[in-house]
């Protein structure tokens, strides 16, 4: 959900981080509210259709035989899904979804149908072909938390593929998914409460945790595996003593490094995937050949090579004021090569 803006100190040159700490302190700017550095985004997507707040969260599909055919399935959620190509053009639209949240795992696709937005609140289960690299509708499944954000899990212990809806209420779900074909069949097997709304989450194979952003309060970790409980430590908060501005919405991975979108300053935090330790802000600026990333909700990453165009992976913000000479207007999706923030931070 789209907040009012707020100021972003640009990155300073050494000689005058004195006077921008003054500057801060006149101006009652929470000390989190500096980026370390900036970055700007290769490739821009067509603009959503529908317009006002209505994109809001991508996920990469990394094509198994030509990482460069990889696409973007990104959601608008006043009643689509979009896929799109390496350069930002759409393959397909899917009308009828009000997918809030998205994410993929192998060739399975998951939306959130959010409620709010006009959906039905379910998980909607698609499957992508990578022949055509499009989308097919497989099963919708009604959830206990009425969806708004969703994450995908592949237990590296049992190889099973779960899903966690969860929704502003604060209530998580998680459903184990067995996709065959093109039957799935759809079991819960974990709900709790989290406190309040949520929304981004991420769930690491690497470390078998699940990332849950609590929009107004921070990042918890909860184990990701069905038996694991309610058990939770906090990543990162918002407010005095944290480094998250509110909303906190998304969460994302690539190589050693965790991402989190601050909703409330328009930038990005960078923490150790393995150890937890925050390492530093970046914001995606305006460049030559895209406008910058404000007013975040979902985030995506790879390190994954895709191609001459994204070598070393790409990280993936959803803009919610997207102006960028010549468009509509309406909200889309910036790519920025993963080495530009990773040879950073």
């Amino acid at each position: 959900m789209p907040v009012t803006r707020k100021l972003r100190t640009p990155l300073l040159s050494a000689s005058a981080l004195a006077g921008a700490a003054a500057l801060v302190l006149q101006t009652a700017l929470p000390a989190q509210a500096a980026v370390d550095f900036d970055v700007t985004a290769t490739v821009e997507t067509a603009p959503v259709s529908h317009s006002g707040d209505a994109a809001d969260d991508p996920a990469i599909w990394v094509h198994p035989d030509d990482p460069a055919k990889s696409v973007v399935v990104g959601t608008d959620k006043k009643g689509a899904l979009e896929v799109y190509d390496l350069k930002g053009a759409r393959v397909q639209r899917i009308d009828g979804d009000h997918g809030n949240n998205v994410d993929v795992r192998g060739d399975v696709v998951v939306s959130a149908d959010d409620e709010a937005a006009g959906g039905d609140g379910a998980l909607h289960v698609y499957r992508i072909d990578p022949a055509t690299r499009r989308l097919k509708h497989l099963k919708d499944v009604p959830t206990e938390v009425t969806a708004h954000g969703v994450c995908l899990y592949r237990s590296p212990q049992s190889g099973k593929l779960y899903a966690y809806p969860n929704s502003t209420s604060g209530r998580v779900e998680q459903w184990e998914l067995a996709v065959s074909g093109d039957s799935v069949t759809a079991t819960s097997v974990r709900l709790f409460d989290a406190g309040s709304a949520v929304e981004g989450c991420y769930a690491d194979e690497s470390n078998g945790k699940l990332y849950l952003g609590e929009e107004d309060v921070g990042v918890w970790v909860y184990g990701a595996e069905p038996g694991a409980g309610t058990a939770r430590t906090k990543l990162d908060s918002t407010g005095s003593g944290g480094h998250l501005t509110a909303d906190t919405e998304g969460i994302a991975a690539a190589g050693n490094r965790l991402f989190v979108s601050s909703q409330g300053s328009d930038d990005f935090t960078v923490y150790d995937r393995r150890s937890g330790a925050y390492l530093g802000r970046f914001g995606v600026a305006s460049g030559t050949a895209a406008d910058d990333c404000e007013d975040t909700d979902g985030i995506d990453a790879t390190a994954t090579a895709l191609g001459s165009a994204f070598p070393k992976g790409v990280f993936i913000c959803q803009d919610g004021s997207n102006g960028a000479p010549g468009s509509s207007g309406n909200q889309n999706f910036k790519f920025v090569p993963l080495e530009r923030i990773t040879d950073r931070v």
